[in-house]
């Protein structure tokens, strides 16, 4: 049941309770949230009412997070890295991420090379990287400090770069975590920074220095020419793209999506204007105690992404049942932002991905569950490379979409009753009968 409970209307901090009813406001918090409020929420939003995201806590009590040899001042090679906070939008915390090593440390912040590594690993990578914040206005990308030009070069970097922060204290030993991002380790306040030896990626650098490119059609652009997602959700979050005095800083947890959405809107573009597959497609794959199933239909370009939460998971806690959650598209696209977030737009890009490979255009029905084993938010990274690593799988091929269903849902583990009552494409290709019927 809800109970209420009395915050300080900008300190949201237990301490807050019990301060003049002139300073604060009631809101509910609800001890135990149902599934679909976590879904919802994914510990962003606080929808239950409490402070601190009590499943993002415990996730970060679980992970392995050491003491460290982090003192206030940092020096090793940045892989490069740099980091943009959401809270106090459109003031934001900026800066970058530095190990205390120097060398090749590249895949710490490349999360295209992190899938099937174990999960402590993955951990480990993000723990050894300190954060310095910096306060800035999102606007400052316009018109950049000496300080922010150097972040700004450092996210070009084409490998990684001899950085030494300086920190006004020693960083906070924690390790953030966030179903968007991937995880994040300790951070400070930052008194300053300085690189060395930065060879910048001359194709990041053009569309920089070109002030009239939009910033999508930039983001496009390079991903084109083989810049990684990750690079250019880094290069967008740090003001580097966009029309002149338009540019700004964009928080990480929000760059993610945008360029999933933005590559992933141009390559179904790209797909509607292709052939359609010839038969019904069965794909399967497995990660992190997660189970993957994509179903291609050969029609005209739609799409649906659905996932199915089980108990004792990250975002389904407190009931017994598993939960699940989808959204969907018509072949002219959607105009509202999915209920499931940034996954739908991860998963959309890695299916337009292959089939843009393949010159061909289908529906696709993309179902995921998660299972106990899946312990803590990894971030949108991890749907992304499943995705792909799943279209990647040799199909199942078959001549009618029932026996494609039927052996689609055979490798999942709930009701297949749920997921075709749940599924807004299978509910329809079931019932609807075609003109190609007659």
């Amino acid at each position: 049941m809800p109970r209420r409970i009395t915050w300080l209307s900008n300190v949201m901090t237990p301490e807050s309770i019990g301060l003049e009813e002139s300073l604060a406001r009631t809101i509910e918090v609800t001890d135990s949230p149902p599934a679909w409020m976590c879904l919802a929420c994914r510990g962003a939003k606080l929808l239950c009412g409490k402070p601190r995201c009590p499943i993002i806590v415990k996730a970060q009590s679980m992970a392995r997070s050491g003491e460290g040899p982090f003192t206030d001042r940092i020096a090793g090679s940045s892989p490069p890295g740099v980091f943009v906070g959401r809270y106090g939008y459109p003031k934001v915390s900026i800066g970058p991420m530095v190990p205390p090593s120097y060398g090749d440390t590249t895949i710490l912040d490349t999360p295209e090379e992190w899938l099937g590594r174990p999960i402590e690993t993955i951990v480990d990578y993000r723990y050894s990287l300190v954060r310095g914040n910096m306060r800035a206005r999102v606007e400052d990308a316009a018109n950049p400090t000496s300080a922010m030009q150097r972040l700004q070069e450092l996210s070009m970097a084409a490998r990684p770069v001899d950085t030494e922060l300086r920190l006004s204290k020693p960083p906070r030993k924690v390790l953030s975590l966030s179903e968007d991002t991937q995880p994040f380790g300790p951070s400070g306040p930052m008194e300053r920074f300085t690189t060395s030896n930065v060879s910048v990626d001359k194709k990041i650098e053009k569309a920089h220095y070109d002030r009239d490119l939009r910033a999508a059609d930039a983001v496009f652009s390079l991903y084109n020419e083989g810049i990684l997602v990750t690079r250019l959700q880094r290069a967008l979050s740090i003001g580097m793209f966009g029309e002149g005095a338009r540019r700004r800083f964009v928080p990480t947890r929000w760059s993610i999506t945008a360029v999933d959405s933005t590559v992933s809107q141009r390559l179904v573009s790209e797909v509607k204007g292709n052939p359609t597959i010839d038969e019904y497609r069965v794909y399967g794959y497995s990660v992190y105690d997660n189970q993957y199933v994509a179903i291609l239909l050969p029609e005209m370009w739609r799409f649906e992404w659905i996932e199915a939460w089980f108990p004792n998971t990250t975002w389904n806690q407190y009931t017994t049942e598993p939960y699940m959650i989808g959204d969907y598209e018509e072949h002219f696209g959607r105009k509202t932002y999915a209920r499931v977030g940034g996954c739908y737009y991860s998963t959309r890009l890695a299916v337009a991905e292959e089939l843009v490979r393949e010159r061909r255009q289908a529906a696709a029905i993309v179902l995921r569950e998660t299972y106990p084993g899946y312990l803590m938010p990894l971030g949108v990274w991890n749907v992304r490379e499943s995705i792909r690593a799943l279209m990647r799988q040799p199909p199942e091929k078959h001549d009618t979409f029932q026996k494609a269903l039927a052996s689609a849902l055979a490798k999942l583990r709930i009701d297949p009753k749920k997921w075709r009552e749940t599924s807004v494409l299978v509910s329809r290709e079931l019932t609807q009968t075609k003109i190609t019927a007659y």
